[in-house]
């Protein structure tokens, strides 16, 4: 197959009541050819209870999934291998969250360690907000090997009613971990130590009740972009990589005027080339477009896109940036977009892959 790259899902399994239906497979692997659009499906697995998020080595070889399944007071972390060759899926072993509503994971730049947030919900078991693994050779997960909590509430009674680490990003420096907490309204830096503690570097505020969700990286590690999921807007900011502290350049709605009642914003992405961010609005059920000035991190709305289906829960763009895959939760397919990369807007491919619930793509060359 010419320009493929390898397209990893994460599918919901098992019902909860936040999540409308559960129709998913679990863990599935697809091939996509960017030059004819032609989909195959590699491998699938039911064995992994709802990964709702997934992290993958840039060879795709090894896939870290969590699961996050309502009344659990520990989600898990779930380790696979992928063999290209025979198409296989294997278990390598899975690890306690240390906390519920397991949300978001991410390998280290430095292919180290995993380090995984937990949203959180109610009191008991370890609440702990963010967790840090390592790998054997086999790419298993270590037992945990750090963890650390936050405290603390927002204005919105009925969502900011205590701390809910929703993501955890590695700077493109690498070695600095920042939080998005949507509870407290803050981002969390910490500094990430070789034997994986975490010492915390900085805490960021934003403006009450914006609701943190997401974050993305301009790849001149200048720039850190925040989706805010309560008050759907995007926030640019500015990274201070010495201390770990970022301090707001702009702020624009994700969504119409109109649409902001109704709307959460869930998933943040960005062109290779920094000049794009795309995000990802439940509700208005639309991607919207922003150009981003690359002196002053400054955006400017270019346009908003439908998602192909409902709920648009996350998004993944190529390596080549050439596509943009949106995983519509409640639609039952993953659509895709062509990109183009001079003006940034997004075309409907009208192809897609047919998958139940899907809650996670990762996407790798």
């Amino acid at each position: 197959m010419h320009n493929a790259c390898l397209i990893f899902v994460g599918s919901l399994n098992r019902e909860a009541p936040y999540f409308q239906g559960a129709r998913g497979v679990g863990l599935g692997v697809y091939s996509f050819d960017e030059k004819t659009l032609k989909i195959q499906k590699l491998a699938e697995t039911n064995d992994v209870d709802n990964p709702t998020f997934l992290s993958v080595t840039p060879d795709g070889s090894r896939i870290y999934a969590n699961s996050e399944v309502f009344t659990w007071r520990e989600g898990t972390v779930s380790a696979y291998s992928f063999d290209r060759a025979s198409g296989a899926l294997t278990y390598l072993n899975k690890q306690p969250s240390l906390g519920s509503i397991t949300a978001h994971n991410t390998i280290t730049r430095d292919g180290t360690k995993l380090l995984v947030a937990n949203y959180g919900m109610g009191e008991g078991g370890p609440d702990r907000a963010v967790v840090v693994y390592g790998f054997d050779k086999d790419g298993a997960l270590s037992p945990p090997l750090a963890s650390v909590s936050h405290k603390g509430t927002g204005p919105n009674a009925a969502r900011q009613e205590r701390s809910h680490a929703h993501s955890v990003t590695e700077t493109i420096a690498g070695g600095t971990a920042i939080i998005a907490d949507l509870g407290i309204d803050r981002l969390v830096s910490y500094r990430i130590a070789e034997d994986g503690s975490l010492s915390k570097s900085a805490e960021s505020a934003l403006p009450p009740g914006v609701g943190p969700r997401h974050l993305a990286l301009h790849p001149n590690g200048r720039f850190v972009f925040v989706m805010n999921e309560l008050d759907s807007t995007i926030v640019s900011m500015a990274l201070d990589e010495s201390t770990g502290r970022l301090s707001i350049l702009d702020a624009k709605p994700a969504v119409p005027a109109e649409a902001r009642d109704n709307n959460h914003c869930a998933d943040i992405q960005v062109s290779p080339d920094g000049r794009f961010v795309y995000g990802s609005n439940r509700g208005h059920d639309s991607v919207v477009i922003m150009a981003v000035d690359q002196q002053t991190g400054v955006l400017r709305l270019v346009d908003y896109v439908r998602c192909g289906g409902a709920t648009p829960r996350n998004l993944a763009l190529t390596p080549s940036g050439g596509h943009l895959f949106s995983a519509n939760q409640n639609a039952d397919r993953i659509s895709i977009f062509a990109r183009d990369a001079e003006s940034g807007m997004l075309t409907d491919t009208r192809r897609a892959i047919e998958i139940g619930t899907p809650m996670c793509v990762k996407i790798v060359s």
